[in-house]
């Protein structure tokens, strides 16, 4: 028999500080994850939001543009439960007095009682160094008895090992580790955290999931859509500082690590870290053979023409950053020995999904190489993460008829299928754990520096004007590079 999942109780009181707050990440992510959380009722009456931006508003004003910005996105039962509870305060995180108008907003807020408090920094990265330092300095990152403060850092943190370091070394100034919140969205999605319960919960996987019987795992993020209006943040980080570094490294630590005695936060984080301490350094001399860099030109993508990466507004047109990546790393312990691990992320590609493939071994031989030959499509593995929440398991099976033929058929759950009224938004899961405290799925700063230091040498060359990287040119609407479809395959 299946244990019922336990009924989520509602998040003790919270004030969210949303810097950035009339921006396109508060808009199109935030509000509507707290609109799903008010909606389950997981959210307290008692819990507010502070809006911070830098835009000259009122409250009246700012609420007004919700509503415009978030018509159709959000029922209007909950807009009515969310608007009441903001607050718009037009603060320049510059200016010497911020620090101090904040604490007296956040004053009012708290009507004399303790209150828990979420900083949101929903800013460029940029920000997060001076809002980090505006909020140590005005001691808002201090805790009172009974009370919690707890920051929420987007990706990317930082744009290397160092600079990840300095931006590591500012928030711990003011701020404990189990206060930091480092935020990777892919993480709010079901199917990303079932890769750990499929995994762990299910005998029928777990012994096979080794070298012994798995050829290699491929792990995919292709987008259909261009830059947009990114131009400046993306010339200057390129795929790997975009995808790799954060998104895909942690798909790579759920598909490799060992099971914690215990799912604790810690300890599963502990678990993530060994993965990436583990990477094999890439070969410098050799590094074509690991990666392929690719950017898009222009193309065909939903029937309709598209300019390629240089002719984007605000792309300089000798701009080198590459749209697109595939990376074989490989892992240098007892159970993934020998396995390779192919990452693959880009835009402009002809189809947008998000998937994890496990391939495994073919059979050592084939008793049936006499009418079927010697070769037997082997069994994968398919987790869908988007858009198709999905898992598959592909096997061979004989094909109706009189005639001994082999079949593939799939056994397959769709996740989405299961999917209640009451399920979550896939942020709200994230932004819950941001206030209940709960740092399972998040970042830890040894894992973000060990990435960062696995990454920084080919970033340094990608970097490089004189760099002998070839930049491979597909075109947008199609499914990448030659080289790296050959070299997949």
């Amino acid at each position: 028999m299946t244990p019922s999942c336990p009924t989520p109780t509602q998040a003790a009181p919270v004030n969210l500080v949303i810097f950035g707050a009339t921006g396109d990440l508060a808009m199109r992510k935030i509000y509507p994850a707290l609109a799903s959380l008010c909606k389950n009722g997981l959210l307290s009456h008692d819990s507010s939001i502070l809006a911070v931006g830098r835009k000259d508003l009122d409250t009246p004003q700012y609420t007004r543009l919700m509503g415009e910005k978030l018509g159709g996105s959000i029922p209007e039962s909950c807009m009515a439960d969310l608007v009441p509870r903001v607050r718009y305060l037009r603060l320049d995180p510059d200016a010497s007095e911020s620090g101090y108008t904040l604490s007296l907003a956040l004053g009012d807020l708290d009507d004399g009682k303790p209150r828990n408090r979420l900083f949101y920094l929903a800013v460029p990265p940029a920000a997060y160094i001076p809002l980090a330092t505006m909020l140590g300095e005005a001691d808002l990152g201090r805790e009172e008895e009974g009370a919690s403060v707890r920051i929420v850092v987007e990706k990317p943190f930082g744009r290397d090992l160092p600079t990840a370091q300095e931006l590591d070394t500012v928030l711990h100034r003011y701020f404990k580790e189990r206060q930091i919140f480092r935020i990777d969205h892919y993480m709010a999605k079901e199917t990303v955290q079932n890769v750990l319960l499929l995994r762990f919960a299910n005998a029928l996987f777990e012994p096979i999931w080794n070298r012994r019987y798995i050829d290699h795992i491929r792990i995919t993020a292709a987008e259909t859509l261009g830059i947009g209006h990114r131009a400046e943040f993306y010339d200057q980080a390129g795929v790997l500082r975009d995808m790799f570094q954060n998104h895909m490294m942690m798909l790579l630590s759920l598909c490799a690590m060992e099971p914690p005695s215990m799912f604790e936060a810690e300890l599963v984080r502990d678990e993530r870290s060994k993965v990436f301490r583990a990477l094999r350094p890439l070969d410098l001399e050799r590094l074509d053979e690991q990666l392929i860099l690719g950017q898009y030109g222009p193309g065909m993508s939903d029937g309709q023409s598209v300019p390629g990466y240089l002719q984007e507004p605000g792309i300089p047109p000798d701009s080198t950053t590459p749209t697109f990546a595939w990376l074989k790393v490989y892992l240098d312990n007892w159970r993934w020995q020998g396995v390779p691990f192919h990452l693959c992320s880009g835009k402009r590609l002809e189809a947008k999904h998000t998937e994890i493939t496990v391939q495994f071994k073919s059979v050592p031989v084939s008793m049936f190489r006499k009418t079927q030959g010697e070769i037997i499509p082997p069994n994968r593995l398919v987790i869908g993460i988007h858009p198709q929440e999905v898992v598959r398991l592909e096997v061979q099976t004989k094909g109706r008829g009189s005639t001994l033929c082999l079949q593939g058929q799939s056994m397959e759950f769709s996740y989405g299928a299961g999917a209640g009224p009451g399920r979550l938004n896939d942020y709200a899961k994230v932004l819950l754990d941001c206030i209940t405290g709960d740092q399972t799925l998040f970042w830890r700063q040894d894992a973000v520096e060990l990435c960062w230091g696995f990454l920084t040498p080919i970033l340094d060359r990608c970097d490089c004007p004189d760099s002998e990287l070839t930049l491979h040119t597909y075109p947008a609407g199609g499914p990448g590079p030659k080289a790296a479809q050959r070299a997949g395959s």
